[in-house]
């Protein structure tokens, strides 16, 4: 296990990179990386569509994966991430505020905050004396994400005109990314650098909250600083590319199969697993799926993993 440790993360650097260079080339319409210097139009492709598209892919994978494993080792739960915990249907509900009142104006923000308030409302609603029951926590959320649900379907029903653009925009995709999408998503190493700055305490945490106290972990200072970092990571990742479910979910475990639990390495891994997965999510759904919604794509096969770790803990 220590050898894979050693060699695990360069693997997956080269493995990202690699993938994302095959990402630009393949499509419905095969370029070379070369043309990316062309006036013609296969340069365009590649420097207008392609290319943010696949940078964005990979950052807002990223993105997911480090905030489903800061949930999942701050709540020592491996059911728990962005999605299932109500963040994301919350960063949803706040962008579709933006479309439907503000035509997109402001749209990283209201993303941002509607992600920040579900997840402080799942932490109010589940915390008790002071502690966070899993089960609590986990119920918390789907109660939640089902009564925001419902007011993102208010506002679809209400929205005249904007229901199309709220839809596709709901189901998760990269169709409109752009430039700017990037330089906006450039935020989002920044937020994991900060989580990552809390790798040791995330370690120290999951030998028990009282032990962690012992060890002078401040641990609901550590969960406030968590919880914020991983809105803001999921908050900029919905509001590039729409509510994208189980990514934080399913690298994380895996992740944590290959290169054991020490955050220290887990976070690097799990970001680097996430870019690869959603960069190929994407390509495979606008190659070989009418550029189908991603977020399609990932349930596929999230979905079950999600109940194959429910099946899991029963027989644990």
């Amino acid at each position: 296990m220590s050898g894979i440790r050693l060699i695990a993360i360069p693997i997956l650097i080269c493995v990202l990179l690699a993938s994302m260079v095959l990402a630009v080339a393949i499509g419905p319409t095969s370029v070379s990386i070369a043309s990316l210097f062309s006036p013609e139009t296969a340069g365009m492709i590649v420097r207008d569509v392609r290319l943010p598209r696949v940078i964005a892919a990979a950052l807002v994978g990223c993105a997911l994966a480090v905030a489903g494993t800061a949930m999942q080792g701050l709540f020592k739960n491996s059911m728990a991430d962005p999605y299932i915990l109500g963040t994301s249907t919350g960063g949803s509900l706040g962008a579709t505020l933006s479309i439907v009142f503000l035509a997109g104006a402001g749209l990283p923000v209201l993303a941002f905050a509607g992600a920040a308030i579900a997840t402080f409302a799942v932490y109010t609603i589940a915390r008790q004396g002071g502690k966070i029951p899993v089960e609590t926590l986990l119920l918390s959320g789907v109660a939640l994400s089902m009564l925001l649900s419902a007011f993102l379907s208010f506002l679809m029903y209400t929205s005249g005109r904007s229901l199309h653009q709220i839809m596709f925009w709901l189901m998760g995709g990269f169709w409109n990314v752009a430039w700017d999408d990037v330089f906006v998503a450039i935020l989002i190493p920044i937020g994991c650098v900060l989580v990552y700055l809390y790798a040791r305490d995330i370690n120290i945490i999951s030998l028990g909250e009282e032990d962690a106290i012992h060890l002078g972990v401040d641990v609901e200072r550590l969960k406030r600083i968590l919880l914020f970092a991983s809105a803001f990571l999921t908050g900029i990742a919905v509001s590039i590319a729409g509510a994208i479910g189980f990514i934080g979910l399913i690298t994380p475990h895996v992740m944590r199969l290959i290169v054991g639990p020490d955050h220290r390495i887990l976070f690097p891994a799990a970001a680097l697993a996430g870019g690869i997965l959603l960069v190929w999510s994407d390509t495979l759904a606008r190659t070989f799926a009418n550029d189908m919604p991603v977020g399609i794509v990932t349930a596929c096969f999230g979905a079950p993993f999600f109940i194959y770790l429910l099946r899991s803990r029963m027989k644990a």
